[in-house]
């Protein structure tokens, strides 16, 4: 990649951030109504400290940060780098203010691009990589803005809106339940391109697999909600251990977003109260909740490598999905058209595999800061695949593995079966 081409990627990508801030309010931005989930401000300071950090503090030796306590308050996790805020304690920051974070934003972009300009042809291979892994950085970021500001607001009475959006009008109904038979045999599994990829992504391998079959289409609310009048929630012996008494803690009794009006279903989304809608996606649950659905379906959740494979052997193409850009904000159903084959592998709602986020064969994480970005994580998680509506369309691929404790949900995540 030239220098001009990086410049309009990192203009992009930085402006797209700021676009997903536009419909909130002033207050909006400081809000943390859970530990998971990081108000706004937090984000924007956050994708401009990692430029700070890892650009212009290592590559201009005259640079003197923007602000000495902005290391300190906009750090996430890496040790390697500091002191950090406590997470669960960012929404007290009512200072910087919003406007101060804009500035910040804009000074460290004018020096960011000054830095492209003149970085030397000598260092120029190993600066466009690691700029290229910060734009990625920042769409995982832009990708949290969407699903922490859903959260924000859907912790309101009010039910605010966030953008008015038409919603789908599905009349024909949901493409129909089928299974889709997938060859068994030694697969190659992780990403093998020479574009850019994650380390978590490689190193590629083979891995052997059944044939199995997979769920031609994602769940849908309709067959969620059977699941729940069928006392889905109520019955433990559809649930493991750890789901069963987070179940039990927490009260769940339909997924995240779920409220029941006058004996009707209804879902806080990004565009407003609606219906549940039975052809749409199930989304926002949690992975104990798929698997014991699954398991009440008499059928399984994909491993990530089975996912993998089939995604690759139909082609998956991220430019069919429902991602960010299509400004839907919510998963969609699809037409019957369709059937036949294996549909929305890529956007609408991260997938829940069965899969515990491990490394794979050979891998060795990285030293410095760029080490504790995957591989510190891989214990206790599972594996997501495919992408959501909150998701960038360019930064998604089939190898890419995401990864969430269990009980989480305020993702946009959803899931298929296997069998």
């Amino acid at each position: 990649m030239n220098r001009s081409d990086l410049i309009n990627d990192f203009l992009r990508v930085r402006k797209v951030s700021e676009d997903i801030c536009k419909p909130l309010e002033i207050e909006d931005y400081v809000v943390q109504p859970v530990e998971d989930v990081s108000p706004p401000k937090w984000h924007l300071g956050h994708t401009s400290w990692f430029y700070e950090a890892m650009f212009l503090d290592r590559y201009l030796s005259d640079y003197k940060p923007y602000h000495p306590m902005y290391s300190f308050l906009f750090n996430s996790y890496y040790q390697t780098l500091g002191e950090r805020w406590d997470r669960p304690r960012r929404g007290v920051l009512s200072r910087p203010s919003v406007k101060e974070v804009y500035g910040y934003r804009k000074a460290v972009t004018d020096r960011m691009l000054d830095l492209i300009e003149s970085i030397a042809e000598a260092k120029w291979q190993e600066f466009e990589k690691l700029l290229i892994l910060a734009l990625n950085h920042e769409q995982q970021h832009q990708e949290l803005l969407v699903t922490d500001i859903k959260f924000i607001l859907t912790s309101n009475p009010l039910f605010p809106v966030y953008q008015e959006v038409q919603a789908l009008k599905n009349k024909s109904g949901a493409v129909s339940a089928s299974f889709i038979d997938i060859n068994g045999g030694v697969h190659e599994v992780g990403y093998r391109g020479a574009g850019f990829c994650y380390d978590n992504e490689q190193p590629d391998h083979q891995t052997y697999l059944d044939s199995f079959q997979l769920q031609n289409r994602l769940v849908t609310n309709g067959e969620y909600l059977q699941f729940m009048r069928d006392s889905g929630y109520q019955e433990f012996r559809h649930w493991l251990s750890d789901g069963w008494d987070t179940v039990q803690r927490t009260g769940w009794k339909a997924p995240l977003h779920w409220i029941q009006m006058d004996e009707e279903w209804h879902e806080i989304t990004l565009t407003g109260l609606r219906k549940v809608d039975p052809d749409t996606p199930v989304c926002h649950v949690s992975y104990y909740e798929a698997e014991a659905y699954a398991s009440w379906a008499n059928k399984r959740l994909p491993t990530e490598a089975e996912w993998e494979v089939a995604a690759t052997q139909s082609k998956a193409n991220a430019e069919a999905g429902n991602f960010w850009e299509d400004q839907k904000f919510h998963p969609q159903p699809v037409s019957p058209k369709k059937n036949g084959k294996l549909l929305q592998m890529l956007g609408d709602v991260w997938e829940w595999t069965s899969s515990s986020y491990l490394p794979y064969p050979g891998y060795r994480h990285a030293d410095g800061p760029l080490g504790e970005y995957n591989g510190k994580f891989m214990v206790n998680q599972m594996v997501l695949k495919g992408g959501s509506c909150a998701t960038p369309r360019d930064h998604i691929r089939t190898t890419y593995r995401n990864f969430f404790q269990p009980d989480k949900r305020w993702q946009f995540t959803g899931f298929r079966l296997a069998n």
